[in-house]
């Protein structure tokens, strides 16, 4: 039997500027936006993944999330995608003897090559280099 996690819920304060934030900015592709009275669900989906994020108001819990981590084959594009999109995201940095140490893994080697940035409320992405095709002028 396959367990698939397809949804991730993520507490914001103001699920407007949330869903403008990852749609507009992030590049998300919107899912769901549906209202039952009270009750909204915002569902929004990075390009090309399986798993949705929903943008459920929850001001006591917004920001709380941390550490979800988006996996691109070039990180290099993917931040640039970012930041020509307006989104504030860090340099490149990786880790050598459990230390954070800026640029990219001189190596290139998979799951060490990262970028961060955070939504309106706070909540903290990783992206992360995986599968990256290396070129013969490398």
């Amino acid at each position: 039997m396959d367990w698939k996690l397809e949804l991730v819920v993520v507490p914001v304060t103001d699920q407007d500027r949330a869903k403008a934030f990852y749609t507009e900015e992030a590049g998300f592709d919107l899912v769901v936006d549906h209202r039952a009275g009270e009750f909204r669900v915002v569902q929004v989906t990075p390009p090309g993944s399986a798993c949705s994020i929903a943008l459920m108001r929850n001001s006591e819990a917004a920001g709380s999330v941390q550490g979800l981590h988006l996996v691109v084959p070039d990180i290099d594009a993917a931040r640039a995608t970012l930041v020509e999109r307006g989104v504030a995201v860090s340099d490149l940095f990786h880790f050598e003897d459990g230390n954070q140490v800026p640029g990219a893994d001189p190596q290139r080697g998979d799951y060490n090559t990262f970028c961060s940035f955070a939504d309106p409320d706070g909540t903290g992405w990783m992206v992360q280099e995986v599968g990256r095709v290396k070129s013969a002028h490398r």
